[in-house]
């Protein structure tokens, strides 16, 4: 990766606005330019429409019927009266009708013709950015990686490990059991991804049936699981029983007696919890003529509830079930991609102050990365003295006086046996500082 000075970045930035800005005004141009075009075709149009109509009316008038009468002067004294209907002429548009539909239809074509013909422009411009943010703005990601970690087999097999557990958890065990079947992967590593993952399985189903608006799975499993839903002070299992009940009252009048009944038999174990959300429901009784869609209460039966039901029920039920709600994969992929600008910026001026080998091989960073609170699931410690974080190799050691330094900083303060604490006068034997563990 070229090493790229603040004014070259600058006039790389300057390079892409230049771009965006002339793709603005070529939207602004199309748009104003379509809706004139637009505008003259539905004038067309409606012209059109009129001298078709005028046509319609016309030729049912020009019908012409006629009768006649054909007496045989040889028949007996009953003559016999025959009534014929003579063919109406085949109607037909005049010229002037004709003309003003060809020249109509000639004018929408063209101007149908224009504007596909700017759109075609417009999709030119707006790949032609792109173009300019690649060769403004060039990140050698490779400089980042370890090819080395995929070339070992057992490495492989993890990553296939993780991919399969990664569809067992999405539903799509059919893909999860081709992939097994291709890399080869042992019995006992296929069984396990199966079996680790059945629990999340079945509460991606409930999931993805709660965004349907299906409650029944979700109210069945949050009725199996309710003593450790109370127990961790969630609002799953009200919320999910607030939903059924306004689906049962949307129904309209005709549900009024299984709307009562729903609320006396599902709402009784909530009073204590929500005193002040069950009468609030309460009141939906009152709109039901009109309709709850058009009353106050109409925003508990918004998409957005249904939403929010259905990632509380996800966080609920991993945290209920002692499980991840992130696949291994996911959780690699979206903190991969969180990292990936600060390590780009560190190889860069590594690369420009000739440092590369800072950077060693070993699993570690050369800088701390900041990833949000939802990727930290487990605590670490960086050592006060030595300024890095500890491993198993070089593992946290609580001193006799309570403060905690890595073993690194333990033996490199250590005289012999004795050791003073570097935080507060305190003399002490090295040996008599214990592990702990986070």
């Amino acid at each position: 990766m070229s090493t790229i000075s603040p004014a070259a970045e600058l006039e790389a930035i300057t390079a892409v606005d230049k771009e965006l800005d002339r793709v603005i005004n070529k939207f602004t141009e199309i748009r104003e330019n379509a809706a004139a075009e637009i505008n003259d075709v539905a004038s067309l149009l409606e012209e059109l429409l009129q001298v078709l109509a005028r046509a319609e009316q016309e030729m049912t008038g020009t019908i012409n019927t006629g009768t006649q009468v054909d007496t045989d002067d040889h028949m007996t004294d009953e003559a016999e009266m025959l009534v014929e209907m003579e063919p109406a002429s085949t109607p037909r548009l005049t010229e002037s009708q004709i003309s003003i539909i060809t020249e109509a239809l000639q004018k929408t074509n063209e101007k149908l013709q224009r504007l596909s013909s700017e759109h075609r422009e417009l999709h030119g411009a707006v790949s032609k950015v792109g173009k300019v943010i690649d060769r403004n703005f060039i990140s050698d990601f490779t400089a980042t990686t370890r090819t080395d970690a995929l070339q070992d087999e057992d490495n492989i097999m993890l990553l296939n490990k993780v991919m399969a557990k990664h569809y067992c958890r999405q539903g799509m065990d059919d893909v999860a059991q081709l992939l097994i079947k291709e890399s080869k992967m042992p019995e006992e590593m296929a069984r396990e991804v199966f079996e680790s993952e059945r629990s999340f399985a079945e509460i991606f189903r409930i999931w993805k049936a709660i965004q349907q608006h299906d409650l029944s799975l979700a109210l069945e499993w949050t009725s199996r699981y309710s003593n450790e839903l109370i127990a961790k002070n969630s609002t799953l299992e009200f919320k999910l029983h607030r939903l059924a009940f306004l689906q049962i009252i949307s129904k309209g009048i005709s549900a009024q007696s299984e709307a009562i009944a729903y609320a006396r038999n599902n709402f009784h174990k909530f009073i204590d919890r929500f005193e002040q959300e069950i009468p609030n429901l309460m009141g939906c009784f009152i709109y039901l003529p009109s309709g709850i869609e058009n009353s106050p209460y109409k925003h508990l039966i918004s998409p957005e509830m249904w939403t929010e039901a259905s990632y509380i029920f996800l966080k609920d039920a991993c945290h209920t079930l002692g499980i991840s709600k992130n696949s291994a994969l996911s959780v690699v992929i979206n903190a991969g991609c969180t990292a990936l600008p600060a390590l780009l910026n560190i190889k860069q001026v590594m690369q420009s102050r000739q440092v590369l080998n800072i950077w060693s091989g070993r699993d570690e960073l050369p800088i701390e990365i900041d990833l949000d609170p939802e990727y930290r699931y487990h605590s670490i410690f960086a050592c006060p003295i030595l300024r890095q974080q500890t491993t198993e190799e070089n593992p946290p050691k609580k001193l006799t006086c309570g403060h905690v330094i890595s073993n690194d900083a333990l033996h490199k303060l250590s005289n012999g046996h004795i050791l003073k604490c570097p935080y507060c006068p305190v003399e002490q034997n090295a040996e008599e500082a214990v592990r702990i563990y986070f």
